[in-house]
């Protein structure tokens, strides 16, 4: 089924269920107000929710609406855990490599993984704000998962069993911080701004056989300013699947239900697939040219992150913001 979060005026929004043609809606109020909810209960709500998507998917819904991504906030608008792997070893390969620095310790064994500002996440088409141009504003295009209780200790095959929904992200990254943050020995916080999520959230099975060991076998499409600029397959060079990264999570602490997992910027050797983030081609320009050319992102300038499957249908609905400069001082 699939998932998504009307804007209310709420924090946290009303939880509705969208059609598999992402055509029409019907609001979930009568099983769940929201998405945490049920992550919270997921084996007595999901089996409700799932007999109104089928009755949706079948014209049978009495106060169906049409969708409409725009009024959309982030699935789970706020969630109690946001960590954000980086499970294509080709992204830390390439920029550690640019920079000279070493790469990380076991790094084939055991993924790096960073701690996320949870409290307030972007809708799919909210602008995305930032003070200065000169923060190398960067986006991150990404597949994340959504979990249900995880007990702490859990083996990676127990904890893929703790995957509910998965989604998109865009991991909005602030390029020029990043070294200093890092220096400290501590970070990321401010090179991480508010990270935004695709409109939809859905089960597993709605992928078909392009779930399968924990990954998704499809290509995640990255558009900047009306040009494709990133193709990059989901699955198959993805180090670390879903199980490992939230057993990773889960070594020392319980996750709890609602936590959301990333993949971080999914990438391939191949550079004819293009990128999910702008720091990877000017990694490639660097190494092939000896000076980036590609600039990060200007005022104005919109990102659009979205996976199709086989028929060339929209999965998740697409991510599509505009970078604004920030109000206020």
């Amino acid at each position: 089924m699939k998932l998504a979060t009307l804007k209310d005026g709420s924090r946290d929004g009303q939880l509705i269920v969208v059609s598999r043609d992402l055509g029409q809606a019907h609001h979930a109020s009568g099983v769940a107000g929201t998405l945490q909810r049920v992550l919270d209960d997921w084996n007595y709500l999901s089996p409700q929710l799932e007999s109104l998507y089928a009755a949706l998917n079948e014209g049978k819904a009495r106060h169906a609406f049409a969708f409409d991504a725009r009024q959309c906030m982030a699935p789970l608008p706020r969630a109690f855990q946001w960590a954000d792997g980086s499970a294509f070893l080709n992204h830390v390969e390439l920029l550690r490599k640019v920079h000279g620095a070493e790469m990380p310790a076991h790094l084939h064994d055991e993924p790096l993984m960073y701690q996320g500002g949870s409290d307030d996440f972007l809708g799919p088409c909210d602008d995305a704000p930032f003070a200065s141009t000169d923060w190398g504003i960067d986006f991150e295009a990404e597949v994340a998962v959504l979990s249900g209780d995880v007990p702490m200790g859990a083996t990676p095959e127990a904890a893929l069993e703790g995957v509910r929904l998965l989604t998109l992200a865009n991991d909005w990254t602030l390029r020029t911080l990043v070294p200093g943050e890092l220096a400290k020995g501590f970070g990321f916080v401010q090179s991480k701004p508010a990270t935004a999520f695709a409109p939809l959230a859905l089960t597993p099975d709605e992928l078909g056989p392009a779930w399968r060991g924990g990954r998704v076998h499809l290509p995640l499409l990255a558009t900047w300013n009306g040009v494709r600029v990133g193709r990059c397959d989901a699955g198959a060079e993805m180090a670390f699947h879903f199980g490992q990264l939230i057993a990773h999570l889960a070594r020392t602490r319980n996750v709890r239900a609602g936590s959301i997992v990333g993949s971080g910027a999914v990438s391939n050797k191949d550079a004819a697939r293009g990128y999910s983030c702008i720091a990877e081609q000017r990694c490639r320009e660097t190494i092939g040219h000896g000076a980036a050319q590609t600039p990060f992102m200007q005022f104005g300038d919109r990102i659009r992150i979205e996976m199709l499957d086989a028929a060339g249908a929209s999965l998740f609905g697409a991510i599509d913001q505009q970078v604004v400069a920030r109000p206020g001082p």
